[in-house]
């Protein structure tokens, strides 16, 4: 679904991406990890053209998307929820969610099943986004990103912030989706726990590179928990 190639990221005169390369496929998660500053938020932002990115290549289902804007990016199956979750504090929950059917012809319906996800927003609709807790606030972000269909979907750093509790609904959600088949998901995260649940392929970034990769299933044996802690 996803293939990045050769990707260079520069902020000033520092070098934050260096050819940074590789597939997120349908049906899995691909977990990006990594310390503070390494260049994992900076990938995702370059990946939804929030930033432009210098050299290499970004193909989403066969179509290159390397010059296009953030919004066309939408329009052709990039689902982005940012870090720190960037709703709109003074909108209701339902006019945050009817922002995700920007791209959407006029009079496009809330999908159903997103309350099917996130029980707790149906039960909020009339509420304004900014009076939600810090996880119902992510569960929101998550469901304005799913509004339109995407084919790939990415997360940056969903658990910060977080209860417990709700860090499970959303790992349930995560891999009900990827269970489906039907989309590619990016989740970049520092709680390795989560990460290794979740993980059908992983990714290891250091200094804008990356330096380790293999199947989730992996991870314990390829030392990728003392990676993150050294």
């Amino acid at each position: 679904m996803l293939q990045v190639d050769g990707l260079n990221q520069y902020y000033g005169g520092s070098h934050i991406l260096r050819n940074v390369g590789f597939e997120a496929k349908v049906g899995e998660v691909t977990v990006v990890l990594g310390r503070n500053g390494v260049g994992k938020t900076t990938l995702l932002k370059s990946l939804m053209g929030v930033v432009p990115v210098k050299t290499g290549t970004v193909t989403l289902d066969g179509a290159d998307l390397t010059k296009a804007t953030s919004y066309e990016r939408v329009r052709r199956g990039v689902g982005y929820v940012p870090q720190g979750r960037e709703i709109f504090g003074r909108l209701t929950v339902e006019e945050n969610l009817r922002m995700g059917l920007a791209t959407k012809p006029a009079g496009t319906e809330i999908p159903a099943e997103l309350f099917e996800l996130f029980p707790v927003l149906k039960q909020m609709l009339a509420r304004r986004g900014g009076d939600l807790s810090g996880g119902q606030q992510q569960q929101l972000a998550i469901a304005r990103a799913l509004a339109a269909g995407p084919k790939l979907l990415m997360l940056d750093e969903p658990t910060e912030g977080i209860q417990p509790s709700i860090i499970k609904d959303i790992g349930r959600v995560i891999r009900m989706l990827a269970d489906r088949k039907t989309m590619a998901i990016v989740l970049v995260e520092q709680y390795y726990d989560f990460a290794e649940e979740l993980a059908d392929q992983y990714l290891v970034m250091e200094r804008g590179e990356i330096v380790a990769r293999g199947r989730g299933a992996d991870m314990q044996a390829d030392g990728v928990r003392q990676r993150m802690s050294i």
